[in-house]
């Protein structure tokens, strides 16, 4: 239940004596070069006076946790204890306290500053801290973020209403605009990404989708390349069509067919928000004449170029670094969908890119329990980003929020045991007479395996396959599989196979499906945390069925 929905008075006779108290500031890491003990700041006492008079401004008060006498809790009314028990008593007084002398912006909004977290030296330590143990929104002793259940944020006169609108006052105003808990995912995203910030929504597609209307001028045009997801795929062949917005397709690795597209179609400068979206997607090209918005082609100019890499399902790599010097020298932008690779594995906006997408609901989650999709990047690029978004909607429920922020916790442990269980499957599958061949960027027989080890520290938990058989003879394989699901998705951790010819192509022919590469003895395999002997044993013992 979120602070503005608490509604109790605390009498005189309960808050005089109290007015003194004691409170532990967030330790004071600022200074503290990496690899020394760092030392928390010793406690100090502040008085409700030395608050209101402005010893500490309402900003800083958020990163103030409070100490209340043991009794304090017997001392509110049981309806107060009842409706506010999910948020914490430290952060109901912090919201309520002394009549108001508290800007209720410190509770409402707010979040860690990013720059403490750069004694922290490894992704594992980030992905555990980033928006939380240095500070947070949300004032409150609690280790794990409180889940703020709220649809609106009340003022407590109009003329604190008014300074919002005027922008002397923050907060979010309405579930849609924002949430504490989100905000700390945020956060956690942007201190792992080593982005400006993060806007974090309902789902992957959802972040797909937002980003390209916002980014993509009706008219405009796109580069991108032969595998993705195939959502995405049907998202720009039925619906960008009618902004007029024609395509460019090239392979992943035709880096002379990103250029001639550069150079063919007028591209904007950054500076006008114009976007190239690498999303190594798709097959067709659609030209004026499958649009129902009709443009000058001397009007055309490149808006997007946008990637997954690796791609999906065959796990193709783009060469961050260089595409991103292209691209950049003729004034446009890098989008890279980093779901397959995660922020541990490859870090895209170090390599170059302006924006990197993520679905949230695979690896970052991690427990595939949770949908949630986020983009990171330029404070200028997301905030046009977020406010679409906020028309669009697509929020992230804060159950939802916690839920990611609990999961990352734990990504670094997750993905690490999923890069090797998928390395060392892959090099098994290989090897194996029952099986064509094998698709996954830590191989040598990759494709793009130099460039992977070049951008990546390790290959992802996915491996892609096509077994020795028909779509009857992979069935049997991937029904005699005992440990993983039958499922969609990936990068939790349960093991979970598909067949990619019925799990997400089987409304197309087998002639359209070999159009996109996808053929019937095609499986992708997401290895979960398991014990890789036991996955080991069950893959074997699949493959000799058939």
């Amino acid at each position: 239940m979120a602070v503005s929905s608490c509604s109790f008075t605390l009498s005189p006779r309960v808050l005089n004596p109290y007015s003194s108290f004691e409170c532990r500031p967030d330790p004071d890491f600022s200074s503290a070069p990496i690899g020394d003990k760092p030392r928390l700041a010793s406690s100090r006492r502040v008085t409700a006076s030395s608050l209101c008079a402005g010893g500490i401004s309402s900003r800083g008060l958020s990163s103030l946790i409070f100490r209340f006498p043991p009794n304090f809790v017997r001392q509110l009314s049981i309806k107060a204890r009842r409706n506010c028990s999910n948020i914490g008593v430290a952060q109901i007084v912090a919201a309520s306290w002394s009549n108001g002398c508290i800007d209720n912006g410190s509770v409402q909004i707010g979040g860690s500053d990013n720059s403490t977290t750069t004694f922290l030296s490894s992704d594992g330590s980030i992905t555990v801290h980033a928006g939380e143990r240095l500070g947070r929104g949300i004032v409150t002793d609690a280790i794990t973020t409180p889940v703020v259940n709220t649809s609106a944020y009340f003022f407590k006169k109009t003329q604190e209403l008014i300074d919002f609108k005027e922008k002397r006052h923050q907060s979010f105003e309405y579930g849609r605009y924002g949430n504490p808990t989100t905000v700390v995912a945020e956060e956690k995203i942007s201190a792992l990404e080593g982005a400006e910030s993060t806007l974090i929504m309902a789902s992957g597609m959802c972040a797909s989708t937002v980003m390209l209307m916002t980014l993509v001028p009706a008219g405009g045009h796109m580069v991108t390349t032969t595998d993705c997801y195939r959502k995405t795929r049907i998202f720009i062949e039925n619906f960008l069509p009618k902004m007029g917005i024609s395509v460019t397709v090239i392979d992943p690795a035709d880096v002379d067919g990103l250029e001639a597209a550069l150079n063919k179609n007028k591209v904007s400068g950054i500076e006008s928000g114009s976007l190239v979206f690498l999303d190594l997607s798709f097959y067709f090209y659609f030209g004026n004449d499958n649009s129902s918005f009709r443009v000058n082609s001397d009007s055309i100019q490149v808006s997007l170029f946008f990637t997954e890499s690796p791609t999906n399902p065959f796990l193709r790599c783009v060469d961050i670094e260089r595409v991103s010097k292209l691209c950049h020298s003729k004034g446009a932008l890098v989008c890279i969908d980093g779901t397959f690779a995660t922020p541990l594995n490859q870090k895209a906006l170090a390599l170059g890119a302006d924006l990197v997408l993520h679905s949230a609901t695979k690896f970052i989650g991690g427990h595939n329990d949770v949908l949630a999709g986020c983009i990171s990047g330029p404070e200028k690029l997301i905030t046009e980003i977020r406010t679409l978004h906020h028309i669009l909607g697509g929020t992230l429920n804060p159950n939802a929020a916690y839920l990611i922020i609990r999961g990352m916790k734990t990504l670094h442990l997750r993905v690490q045991q999923q890069n090797s269980t998928a390395l060392r499957m892959a090099e098994v599958l290989e090897a194996h007479p029952r099986v064509r061949r094998v698709y996954y960027p830590g191989l040598p027989s990759h494709p793009e395996h130099e460039i992977a080890k070049q951008q990546m520290t390790g290959f992802g938990g996915v491996v892609s396959f096509e077994v020795d058989g028909d779509l009857m003879t992979t069935i049997k394989f991937v029904d005699a599989l005992k440990i993983p699901y039958i499922a969609p998705s990936f990068g939790g951790c349960e093991s979970i196979v598909d067949q990619p010819a019925i799990m997400s192509y089987w409304d197309l022919s087998q002639a359209e499906r070999r159009k996109y590469g996808i053929e019937d003895n095609l499986v992708r395999f997401s290895f979960g945390v398991e014990d890789f002997e036991d996955l080991k044993a069950d893959v074997l013992q699949a493959l000799e069925t058939i």
